[in-house]
């Protein structure tokens, strides 16, 4: 996706990533079901943060084909839909030689594609909503808008999902339950995009594009485009279908409580930066790449995002059923 930090006063709250984070839901028994098929500185410039076309929907298709049986046949019938709609949030963003016909919508979506973990305060991802985030942000002087939505995001349009499919449900007339099975693969595709978002490290941190501040490591700076190198370059080159469809895990799981679970994700997913950071040290990502560590990597990614994509898609179906819940 394209991301845009806009002009304003960043102080970075000093707090660990896991402080922030809540703490992961214990003694809960979960359903499983078989597969139906075995820091930032104001005023930076824009910059294309993506998986790429071939990244996104890679995991869109790999998660449609992991689904359970028990999913409803439409659903499980859309893989290419879903597939599809997976990069739809980045078709929507103004290319960057163009000038948007209105400038309001790029600014107000590209925070729900990151999450800079390394600037939230202790416990902020605790927050009921958005909005108590934000409020949570700017009391450690951090802008929401830099330090991003993600998690948020994931959390709004699988609660979303879930209600969808209980009208679903309840749906009286085969024409009702059409219109309903419209919306549902649309969110989900969309729903899709920032999950697979979120398996890559870059999303997660404030060195979404080289290594910024103190870098002891010698890590890749900034001004290399190592952001689309990786996501775009490298994974259209290197990377196919029956890569990732042997790491997507065989089991779908009902990830309850979802914003736990998110949480969760996405601070695995934040735990591979320094990883990602040494292959790039040890050979650059891009379409000529050749290192067997880098193509594990990325697959390992891609296969992570198809994974929690499937079982979010589960959550919100089973979470459907009367008295169901997502929190």
């Amino acid at each position: 996706m394209a991301r845009l930090h806009l002009p304003v006063l960043l102080v970075t709250a000093a707090a660990t990533v896991a402080a922030a984070l809540p703490s992961p839901a214990t003694g809960a028994t979960l359903p499983t079901a078989r597969p139906a098929a075995a820091a930032a500185t104001a005023g930076d410039a824009l910059v294309v943060r993506r998986w790429g076309e071939a990244g996104h929907r890679l995991v869109g298709e790999a998660a449609a084909r992991a689904l359970p049986v028990d999913m409803p046949s439409f659903f499980r019938n859309a893989v290419a839909q879903l597939a599809y709609l997976n990069p739809e949030p980045d078709r929507w963003r103004a290319p960057r030689d163009a000038t948007p016909l209105d400038a309001a919508m790029d600014p107000a979506y590209a925070p729900d594609h990151f999450v800079d973990l390394e600037l939230l305060p202790a416990g902020a991802l605790r927050a009921r909503d958005r909005y108590g985030f934000a409020d949570s942000l700017r009391k450690a002087n951090v802008s929401p808008q830099v330090a991003g939505f993600l998690p948020y995001r994931i959390v709004e349009l699988t609660s979303r999902l879930r209600e969808e499919f209980r009208l679903w449900r309840r749906a009286t007339t085969a024409q009702e339950r059409g219109w309903i099975e419209a919306r549902i693969l649309n969110d989900a595709g969309i729903l899709g995009h920032y999950v697979a978002d979120g398996a890559n490290p870059h999303h997660t941190s404030i060195h979404y594009n080289g290594w910024t501040g103190a870098n002891p490591k010698g890590y890749t700076p900034p001004g290399t485009n190592f952001h689309s190198r990786f996501e775009s370059q490298y994974v259209e080159a290197n990377v196919a279908l029956a890569d990732v469809t042997p790491l997507v895990d065989a089991r779908a799981r009902a990830i309850l409580p979802l914003r736990d679970s998110v949480g969760a994700y996405l601070e695995r997913t934040h735990r591979q930066l320094g990883r990602l950071y040494d292959l790039d040290k040890a050979e650059a990502f891009g379409a000529a790449t050749r290192g067997d560590g880098h193509k594990r990597f990325a697959v390992e990614r891609l296969a992570a995002g198809a994974t929690m994509l499937r079982d979010v898609w589960w959550t919100a179906w089973v979470a459907s059923a009367d008295g169901g819940v997502t929190r």
